[in-house]
């Protein structure tokens, strides 16, 4: 079983500055691909963005491009998301989840975290 906590989420000005963090624990949670997503109230879940099992490849939905940055420190399981340049329409309870696999669609995954809230003010 995997077990996931994500912390850093808050209120940030459009402009600004946010970063998330996700505490992973359990089975071999360093082989696992990680990735972050969002949901906005009345709207479905979305990919943000994942990196793989050693960090060698990180994907992004193009709504964040160049803005959001995604790291993993395997040593102390934990995977980042650094959000720059946030817009009020980042708003939204950002997820961390884990797979075998990085993959851009929700349902695939199999772990997930309970979710930490971002709010972006204009």
């Amino acid at each position: 079983q995997v077990r996931l906590v994500e912390s850093g989420g808050g209120l940030a000005q459009a402009g600004g500055s946010l970063n998330l963090s996700c505490a992973a624990s359990g089975r071999i949670v360093s082989m696992l691909a990680m990735a972050w997503f969002r949901q906005a109230p009345g709207k479905e879940r979305e990919f943000v963005g994942g990196i793989s099992w050693n960090g060698g490849t990180t994907r992004y939905a193009d709504f964040v491009k160049g803005r959001f940055t995604i790291s993993r420190d395997n040593a102390k399981n934990t995977v980042f998301l650094r959000m720059n340049s946030l817009k009020p329409e980042d708003t939204a309870v950002y997820y961390c989840a884990a797979d075998s696999y990085l993959r851009d669609y929700h349902g695939q995954y199999d772990y997930w975290g309970q979710g930490t809230q971002v709010t972006v003010s204009s």
